[in-house]
């Protein structure tokens, strides 16, 4: 009897070592497939695992942010803004923000090289871009991860329109990168045209994430790998016609996901990372506040979308020079976003010196 309960109780004991093996492999299988079935996002665990198993017990993960900029006056006044928020987010406490760098891809110096730290590259040759300037962005990136010394294992990809909110932990994990998934990215729905650029033999278009390069938390050597395939590939976009046609002016952005997914590179993909007014209505939780889309209402709050507004604003209502400080408030109704970004905007203009003298000599 003692003997027959030794055998049985080893069978139970091998049979729920097999089966709680068997969960778990199969649990790892499903969880990191890549890609989108059916429209949904299958999300990798790490997305959930908790932020202090993330990190090393030695300190933070520190990342480089990186922005790329001409020397426009449209650009000059968007930076100085980004990096006012810069300054006031980075030492806080939650904050894993390093050093930042403007990379100014016009080829010489210009005024600001004092005020924010800069990284002169030089610009595509003359005509190649034909007119699509941010085909110097990954170009700008390239040459800087050559030339430039960079302390920071991991990189923030940035922009001038962007705005810190909260102080920026590092949201990726090891080799897989952090991004914001953009809405109107979508692989998918142009299968014929991504096929051009990434071949069957790479796997199913929705390998490719719905994403741009920016904002995005990436691990240096992975970025030394995919930048110079995301420039070969945004100029091979530019110049096939039908994929011009149809990417238009988000065209780099495809560039950027379609080169990550031909390295095998897979982001986590995070919709807390950014929000983009009047379309977000609130910037709670968020991190990064994006002003590229024109903001119009009423007076009575009501949205008027592709229409002037009798209270609006719009970055490109300034390109020859910054907006003017005390911008006036939205009338009562509009979204606490929009609000939130007009008192940010105001702040930042009323403490950065020299604002109002874009033909001063500090600011031209």
């Amino acid at each position: 009897m003692g003997r027959a309960a030794a055998v049985l109780l080893l069978v139970l004991l091998s049979t729920t070592v097999f089966l709680l093996t068997y969960n778990f492999i199969t649990m790892i299988v499903h969880f990191r497939k890549v890609g989108q079935q059916k429209g949904q996002i299958l999300i990798d665990p790490v997305i959930e695992m908790p932020e202090n198993a993330k990190k090393p017990k030695s300190g933070k993960l520190l990342f480089h942010i990186a922005l790329t900029a001409t020397d426009t006056p449209y650009s000059k006044w968007q930076c100085r803004i980004m990096y006012y928020w810069y300054k006031r987010k980075k030492d806080l406490p939650g904050s894993e923000m390093g050093k930042l760098t403007r990379i100014l891809h016009s080829g010489n110096p210009d005024n600001l090289m004092d005020e924010i730290p800069t990284f002169v590259v030089e610009p595509l040759p003359s005509g190649v871009d034909r007119g699509y300037v941010v085909l110097n962005r990954p170009w700008a990136f390239v040459q800087w991860l050559e030339k430039a010394t960079i302390e920071e294992e991991y990189i923030l990809m940035a922009e001038p329109d962007h705005i810190f909110l909260n102080p920026l932990p590092n949201l990726s994990f090891e080799e897989y990168p952090a991004a914001f998934p953009f809405f109107y990215i979508k692989p998918a729905k142009y299968v014929k045209i991504i096929r051009k650029f990434f071949p069957e033999e790479m796997g199913p278009v929705t390998n490719i994430d719905p994403i741009g390069n920016s904002p995005v938390i990436i691990k240096k050597d992975l970025l030394e790998k995919i930048a110079p395939t995301w420039m070969n590939v945004s100029l091979k976009m530019k110049y096939d016609q039908e994929t011009d046609k149809t990417f238009n002016w988000v065209l780099e952005m495809y560039a950027y996901a379609v080169a990550s997914a031909l390295h095998g590179v897979q982001h986590i993909l995070r919709k807390d990372f950014m929000l983009q007014p009047p379309f977000d209505r609130t910037t709670r939780n968020k991190f990064i506040l994006h002003y590229t889309y024109g903001i119009d209402y009423s007076m009575k709050g009501e949205l008027m979308l592709g229409k002037h507004g009798e209270w609006r604003f719009d970055k490109r209502m300034y390109l020859d020079g910054p907006p003017p400080r005390n911008l006036t408030l939205p009338p009562q109704g509009i979204p606490e976003s929009v609000v939130t970004f007009v008192k940010l905007m105001n702040e930042a203009t009323s403490d950065i010196p020299n604002w109002d003298t874009p033909d001063g000599s500090t600011y031209n």
